[in-house]
Parts: structure tokens; sequence; C-alpha cells
């Protein structure tokens, strides 16, 4: 993963865990039900599968993960239960 992509993920949940906003000016993101981990990202007739990372941020702990091809941060909050 290269620095840009970290900086857009640490962006994205940065502002998802203090806002409350699932939202970005420069890419798309998409919140996936609690505890998902990985997602399987369609892209015409093929898919691949996204692996998200762990990130704690004031307290909390957020799945994320960055899609150069579709320019998307995935985000799935963790359960505390």
């Amino acid at each position: 993963m290269s620095s840009e992509e970290k900086q857009i993920i640490h962006r994205v949940v940065e502002n998802f865990v203090r806002t409350g906003n699932a939202t970005d000016e420069q890419v798309k993101v998409t919140c996936l039900p609690v505890n998902k981990t990985s997602f399987v990202e369609q892209t015409g007739n093929d898919g691949r599968t996204i692996l998200l990372d762990e990130y704690k941020l004031d307290g909390k702990v957020i799945w994320a993960s960055y899609s150069a091809r579709s320019g998307t941060v995935y985000l799935s909050l963790k359960s505390t239960h």
C-alpha cells in the first residue's frame, strides 16, 4: 500500500470517527456491515477481494481499506460486543 493510499484511509477514518460522516471530497466511501474484514468488489464480470485493516482512533476500532481500482474507501465498524 502506498503512502498516498494510507493518507486517504487515515483521512476518511478520522472524519468518520470524529463526525460520523462516511464522506470524502476526493474518493467514494462505502460503509459495510459491522465486523466485516473483507469485501468482494465487483467490476463488470470480475470480482476481487478487498481485505480491510484494523485502525484504532479515539477508542473506536474501524476496519478499512482503499481500492485504487474504484477509488473507494471501505469502512466497517468493529462491534464492542
